[in-house]
């Protein structure tokens, strides 16, 4: 095995500048890898825990990677209680949810997973930071894909994987 390399507490905000590059570019492993150094250094930097959640959350689609929901709620429990907990549970049933969709699973349970992130972000909701309402875009987004699969009478839909908005809520 080898002995990985520590970074310096001073190079935590760029690399948590790249690890977000990294998401966007769709490469969550080293986005993954990149939180992980950070967390190294600073296990309690919730930015860094955040992001390498979403990492995780990015690779439920990912054949061959490994990640499922036991290792996302392991991090999540690093997260803070309150907002940033039932915020990011929310994803994580979200995501789940739609990643069984894409993977042709049971149409019934990917929308049991999405009714409890709406539940999730419902409860997040009125703890939210003045001016955050990532926790209604996402309770919107998961009612409109609801009702898209429910007009439609579909049972095995592909689901896109990214909503269209940014899900790395800065914690308050």
């Amino acid at each position: 095995m080898f002995e990985l390399k520590l970074i310096s507490k001073q190079a935590i905000p760029a690399a948590l500048a790249k690890a977000e590059r990294y998401r966007l570019l769709n490469q969550p492993r080293q986005a993954e890898s990149i939180c992980r150094d950070i967390l190294r250094v600073d296990p309690k930097h919730e930015e860094a825990v955040a992001m390498l959640l979403l990492c995780l959350t990015d690779q439920f689609w990912r054949p061959g990677y490994g990640v499922g929901l036991k290792e996302a709620r392991e991090v999540l429990a690093q997260l803070p209680e309150g907002y940033p907990q039932a915020y990011y549970d929310g994803v994580i049933c979200e995501r789940w949810g739609k990643s069984l969709l894409s993977g042709h699973s049971s149409a019934r349970s990917a929308l049991d997973w999405i009714r409890h992130a709406m539940a999730l972000f419902e409860k997040a909701q009125p703890q939210s930071p003045p001016g955050n309402d990532e926790a209604i875009l996402h309770w919107n987004a998961c009612a409109r894909l609801i009702e898209r699969l429910e007009v439609s009478g579909s049972t095995d839909v592909d689901a896109e994987p990214d909503a269209g908005f940014r899900d790395d809520v800065p914690l308050p």
